[in-house]
């Protein structure tokens, strides 16, 4: 592939797209600032506050499940302005939920657009991204998440003293990026490959020309058409080897990107400096640092993804994550598990996720499977990982303050080491490859 593409559309295009990874982060972290209040509106054990935390994930399942059912036939744009509008309509239920199980309904509908989404808008980034600038574009669908998760952080400490309802404005605000995401969304082209897919040709040859050029758009439309028939032939489908090894290996980092612990951290930051001996104010001020280290270190990884490759990353930043628990985990051994060491050693795990493990996974999930199946194949590892994250979640209060912090902590850093050892020996490279080249390697693996 040439590396002449117009930069300024695709970065338009994937913008686009990966506003979604804000909705998600915002959806995902806006409980953080509000479960203390919500607790005591309406008197929460440990396991209704789990359940608090986990509804909206346990509706990703789903949501991730059907839109990777219909998008190979309803298309990625059209998929995601109906998620859209979802966000739109769950802000607003959530925000005005009268009592604790319309609140557990509606975050679990709201669920159903972030599943979806978190299939949807990195499919997207993929399929219309040069392969010179896809890691760096899929990058930017990381950098939508800690966005959100920054902007939730921030809403959650500038409204935590005002008033008896401000968990309800904290969900509330969800709107207004709902409804941005909506509006550029639905401005926005459908890819080429889906084009092609469904015999649109001619469309699909136009934005190619836009995107990469004329000199490339005959060749690149054509490896897609070529990726597309000969598979026509085998109707097997998933049960391709090709594809059931890739499958495998998208299912193990599914599971382990999770019972590593990302979410655990993220969603119960605020729990975890109140059990070190924080206020409740210092505490929704720390996982606002927790933001500003998400969102400084997804930069990075946005220009070292595409120089450095997939797999190192992933190593690396597995490693680190594992140091940084182990720190946690020695900190509680101790009875030294309070004040700034906690901060920092959080801090530093989530600089490791960010920088290497976030942008990653979420790049590689669109890239390994062939065109012809994207869809329906990246429903098992999408699927399984909001499984993996839900059990989590719903789990770790109950881990944490009942079986212990360190039991816990040593269970999520074997984890990590677990996920280095995956992505070593099983993990291909796929830097500056374009897809039907990936695809290709399966076939050969």
């Amino acid at each position: 592939m040439s590396g002449s593409f117009n930069r300024s559309y695709v970065v338009f295009l994937a913008c686009t797209a990966a506003l979604g990874g804000l909705l998600f982060g915002f959806d995902i972290a806006i409980i953080t600032g509000a479960g203390p209040f919500l607790v005591r509106q309406f008197d929460l054990s440990d396991i209704s506050l789990g359940w608090a935390f986990s509804s909206l994930l346990f509706g990703c399942v789903l949501g991730s499940f059907f839109a990777g059912r219909v998008t190979d036939r309803y298309g990625r744009k059209r998929m995601l302005v109906w998620v859209a509008l979802l966000f739109v309509a769950t802000s607003v239920a959530t925000a005005l939920a009268p009592n604790f199980p319309v609140f557990i309904l509606a975050r679990f509908i709201g669920g159903l657009a972030v599943g979806g989404v978190s299939l949807l808008s990195p499919m997207y980034v993929s399929e219309v991204s040069p392969a010179a600038i896809r890691g760096r574009m899929g990058t930017v669908y990381q950098m939508s998440i800690v966005s959100g998760l920054l902007t939730s952080y921030s809403i959650n400490y500038l409204l935590r003293n005002t008033g008896p309802y401000n968990w309800r404005w904290m969900f509330l605000t969800g709107v207004i990026p709902s409804a941005l995401f909506l509006l550029l969304i639905a401005l926005a082209p459908e890819t080429p490959r889906f084009l092609v897919r469904i015999g649109r040709k001619r469309e699909a040859l136009l934005l190619v020309e836009r995107i990469s050029g004329k000199e490339t758009a005959e060749v690149e439309i054509s490896a897609i058409e070529t990726s597309l028939s000969s598979v026509r032939e085998d109707s097997s489908g998933l049960r391709r080897p090709g594809v059931r090894k890739a499958l495998i290996v998208s299912l193990g980092l599914a599971i382990l990107i999770h019972v590593s612990g990302i979410n655990t951290i993220v969603d119960y930051a605020p729990a975890i400096f109140l059990s070190a001996g924080w206020k409740v104010d210092g505490a929704l001020f720390s996982t606002f640092l927790v933001g500003v280290t998400e969102f400084i270190f997804t930069i990075v990884a946005f220009w070292t993804i595409d120089r450095y490759g997939r797999k190192p990353l992933y190593i690396v930043g597995s490693l680190g994550m594992m140091l940084s628990l182990a720190g946690l985990l020695a900190a509680a051994l101790t009875g030294r598990f309070h004040g700034l060491a906690v901060l920092v050693l959080i801090l530093a795990y989530l600089a490791f996720f960010c920088s290497c493990v976030g942008p990653v996974f979420w790049t590689l999930m669109p890239e390994i499977f062939p065109n012809d199946v994207r869809g329906r194949a990246m429903v098992f590892p999408v699927l399984l990982q909001w499984v993996a994250n839900a059990v989590v979640v719903l789990l770790f209060p109950y881990a944490f303050h009942v079986i212990g912090k360190a039991v816990t902590l040593g269970f999520l850093a074997l984890m990590c080491l677990t996920q280095a050892v995956f992505a070593w020996r099983f993990v291909p490279e796929t830097r500056n490859k374009p897809l039907e080249e990936i695809e290709a390697h399966w076939n050969a693996f």
